[in-house]
């Protein structure tokens, strides 16, 4: 329970970080209102409210390739013998069990 608290406020700090920087623009297009309720003469009525309207605009992330100049080592690689010690296994049977009647 707690790990989807932390998990929801970073997701919070991040959508807030995202639209300081410019990443996320919202702007609202359409206001709320609440729906209207009226009773008379023992007719009630309610006419129905509005949601909100929001447009999103969100930033572009371009991914691509270039080419540029780095400096790489060189690995020269020579072949050799040299004596070393590796494992090994061994596997014993069993001795010879009696045989069951």
């Amino acid at each position: 329970m707690r790990a989807i608290f932390v998990l929801l406020i970073v997701a919070v700090i991040g959508l807030i970080a995202a639209i300081q920087f410019g990443l996320i623009n919202i702007t609202q297009t359409q206001p709320a209102t609440t729906p209207t309720v009226t009773a008379e003469n023992g007719v009630i009525r309610a006419e129905p409210g509005q949601a909100p309207a929001f447009d999103v605009e969100t930033g572009t992330v371009g991914v691509g390739t270039r080419e540029a100049n780095v400096v790489v080592p060189q690995v020269e690689v020579t072949k050799g013998q040299a004596t070393v010690k590796v494992p090994t296994v061994e596997v014993n049977k069993p001795a010879d069990a009696p045989a069951k009647p």
